[in-house]
Parts: structure tokens; sequence; C-alpha cells
């Protein structure tokens, strides 16, 4: 029996931004990444109030569908003036059929008038080993940056433009890719799980 990083992780999500962030970290340890939509596995419901719990029923329905290890990654963005919204409906804020421009546009128009922005940057991942484990892996972690009016930087995606990191000078958008996948609460949640998915052992 040895122990060894899973070869391959069925990645719940058809994000393209995601599927890029998260290749980058995975794939040098030696971890291939398959998009859910390469195995025709549909979007799961994520009808939960949590992070975490949506996370969680995303990596179920893949595991299930696959057969094979799966990560879900539910984030969003929590606007402290705003009680924490858009919050678990970021990527849908401006409706079911929003886009990245419109999700910003109605964030912006909320804030209008607020001075206080501060906001952070929420990710959950949950990694189920195989459909019937009983302990998943759970990782959160956090990113605290501020919402400004004006875009600013072009990598990216979703509220990246809008997210000031004050102690950088910059919007996450503004970030180069390498120092983003550092930094992100992506990359802080993936900090936290990947030493419990290295110990894993495959028998």
């Amino acid at each position: 029996m040895n122990s060894k990083i899973l070869p391959e992780i069925v990645l719940a999500s058809n994000n393209p931004g995601k599927i890029r962030e998260f290749s980058a970290v995975m794939e040098p340890l030696g971890i291939r990444i398959i998009p859910q939509g390469d195995l025709n596995i549909p979007a799961a419901p994520e009808p939960f109030g949590t992070f975490i719990e949506n996370a969680l029923a995303k990596a179920r329905q893949a595991c299930l569908a696959s057969g094979k290890p799966s990560l879900a990654d539910d984030s969003g963005i929590c606007v402290q003036a705003l009680m924490d919204a858009p919050g678990i409906y970021s990527a849908r804020y401006a409706g079911e059929h929003a886009n990245d421009a419109s999700n910003n546009q109605k964030l912006i128009t909320a804030l209008q008038g607020i001075e206080q922005r501060a906001a952070r940057y929420v990710c959950a991942l949950v990694l189920l080993r195989h459909p019937n484990d009983p302990e998943p892996i759970i990782a959160c972690a956090d990113w605290h940056g501020e919402v400004i009016d004006t875009p600013r930087g072009h990598h990216g995606f979703g509220y990246d433009p809008y997210f000031w990191l004050p102690t950088l000078g910059k919007t996450a958008a503004e970030l180069d890719p390498d120092l983003k996948n550092q930094i992100s609460h992506r990359a802080l949640a993936l900090k936290i799980l990947l030493p419990q998915i290295k110990a894993y052992t495959v028998q």
C-alpha cells in the first residue's frame, strides 16, 4: 500500500476561469483536472444557503456520475455593507442568465452612496474521494479587499476588476495570474486542501 497523490480529479465546474486556476495549481503536482463537462455531467442545482452545502452538492453529483474523486468549489463575493450579498448568489446576482458585466453593474449600483466598501471573496472547497465517502475533505478561505466603482485590469473573471486590494494597490484583475494563484481565496483554500489530498492513501 503506497501513499500517492490522486492521479486525476473531476472538477465539478464548467467555468473556464476556475478550470484554468485549478489546473495551474494541480497539474504541477501530478494531478490531472477533468472538467465535468468533458464527461457530459450537467451543472448541479445549488439550493442551499451556504457555500459549503452547495459545494458538497456539486461534488456529490460529479462523483456519483463519474465514479471518480470529485472536487467542487463554491465561491463568491460578500460585501459587508450589503449584509454579505451577493454571497452564494454571486454568479447569478443579476438573474439566472446573468454574466460578469450584469452582475458587476448590479453590485456597483447597490453600493451607490455607500462609503463603506469592505468585501471579501469566499471559497469553499469540497473533495469526495469516492461516491460513498463518509468524510469529505473541506477547506474554506477568505480574501479581503474593497469594492471600487471603476473597473481596472483585464485578468481574472467575475468581480475581479472591481475587487481592490489595498495592500497591493491593485485590483484582482490587475494581478499577474501566477501571483493571483498564490494569494487568492481559491489559492488559500487549496493550500489547506492539498496536504490532505497528498496524505490520502490509494490502496
